[in-house]
């Protein structure tokens, strides 16, 4: 008897991320730095485990080298199956062609060989870039027993946020009768979540037709959905009421990093019931001079603070020493604050070394970022919004 999965997921994890600018001059995307200890792809991986979902495809493209060894054999979130589990789906030469992936329905065109060999009844498409906790067998029973071709998630967001999204407007019974892409006037306040459930074999249709026709950007949003919408396809939505964050922008993130403070935070990520698997680095304990002061923060494994931390957010490995002060801030990786420096309203990346007296960021509402590995020189000052990619010598 030939084995099957009932639902296999394929994670979108190619996009460049350019709205994240020096954050990801080197990493895709959904390999950033989420709250202390995680990475932006830990959240949907976390999501399939945990809703029962165990063989994923996860395709890749842009700067793939740390995301692919972060995931490695899927270990930490009991992806290492010996049928399913996680797999890295990158471009390929064929024997017919090569290409990069042209959209996000061209990449999941190109791995319909690794789809088929599961015989999937229904495939679930997501987006490496959200921040959320998501039960999808709900979703998947509701498309089952919708009947639907296509069942599409989504958020109820406010009429100023509307014309940013994909808007669903639907019909009483929750079927779909109208799509548009980022309306200036849109008719309800029903935001698509990137997060789409297929019965298999109309899937594979409308892919193949999609990849025969030239006047298509072989995208979900824009071709595929509109197509099947078209010929009279049975497309559902699926309502999700808990917090769901694009992390697609500097201020998203930002934004999504602090929801992780205060009591109760906006977002728990130590929800037993729902735990958050993460490729986690072996660090010693944090550790706090007698003279630090830490203040409704998150501080990971093997920090040394010397200093003043106040309202921020510290991966592992990160040094901040006495008389430096950190407020309001998000700081990655082994990045280093050197003695009466000061990191305001910041995102500072991986392995960076802000030297004496130097001060990053000035308070203001605007986010200043610094990318990874370079060092800010002693005594220099960074304004507000300025995002730096390489060592700052000062003005």
């Amino acid at each position: 008897m030939r084995r099957k999965k009932e639902c296999v997921a394929m994670l979108l994890a190619g996009g460049q991320g350019s709205r994240l600018y020096a954050l990801t001059n080197d990493i895709a995307k959904p390999a950033v730095t989420f709250g202390a200890k995680y990475k932006i792809i830990d959240f949907p991986l976390s999501n399939c485990i945990n809703s029962g979902i165990d063989t994923v495809g996860v395709l890749t493209q842009y700067e793939p080298l740390e995301l692919n060894e972060y995931i490695g054999n899927g270990q930490p979130w009991d992806l290492d199956r010996a049928f399913g589990g996680v797999h890295i789906l990158s471009p390929y030469q064929a024997k017919k062609k090569s290409s990069w992936y042209e959209g996000t329905a061209n990449a999941v065109y190109q791995n319909l060989g690794f789809l088929k060999k599961y015989d999937p009844d229904y495939v679930l498409i997501l987006s490496g870039d959200h921040i959320y906790k998501m039960n999808y067998a709900d979703m998947l029973q509701a498309h089952i027993r919708s009947g639907a071709d296509c069942t599409i998630a989504a958020i109820e967001v406010s009429e100023k946020e509307a014309s940013r999204f994909g808007i669903l407007n639907v019909r009483e019974d929750g079927t779909i009768y109208e799509f548009e892409e980022k309306p200036k006037k849109p008719k309800s306040n029903l935001a698509s979540m990137g997060i789409y459930i297929f019965t298999a074999e109309k899937l594979f249709n409308y892919l193949e037709k999609d990849d025969k026709d030239p006047s298509s950007s072989k995208d979900f949003g824009k071709d595929v959905l509109p197509a099947m919408l078209k010929a009279g396809e049975k497309m559902c939505c699926y309502r999700f009421e808990g917090y769901w964050k694009d992390v697609g922008t500097i201020n998203s993130l930002f934004e999504a990093n602090m929801d992780l403070l205060g009591d109760p935070p906006v977002f728990d990520v130590n929800d037993p019931d729902w735990k958050i698997h993460s490729r986690n680095p072996i660090a010693p304990p944090e550790y706090l001079g007698e003279r630090a002061r830490v203040e409704n923060s998150i501080v990971a494994l093997g920090c040394e603070i010397e200093g003043t931390v106040i309202h921020s957010v510290l991966s592992t490995g990160v040094v901040v020493e006495e008389g430096a002060l950190v407020r309001d801030s998000i700081i990655m990786a082994g990045s280093v604050i050197k003695r009466g420096a000061a990191v305001l309203n910041s995102i500072v990346d991986e392995n960076v070394e802000i030297r004496e007296g130097a001060s990053v960021g000035d308070g203001s509402p605007s986010i200043t970022v610094l990318g990874r590995s370079m060092c800010i020189a002693a005594g220099s000052k960074i304004k507000g919004g300025e995002i730096i990619d390489r060592d700052y010598r000062g003005e």
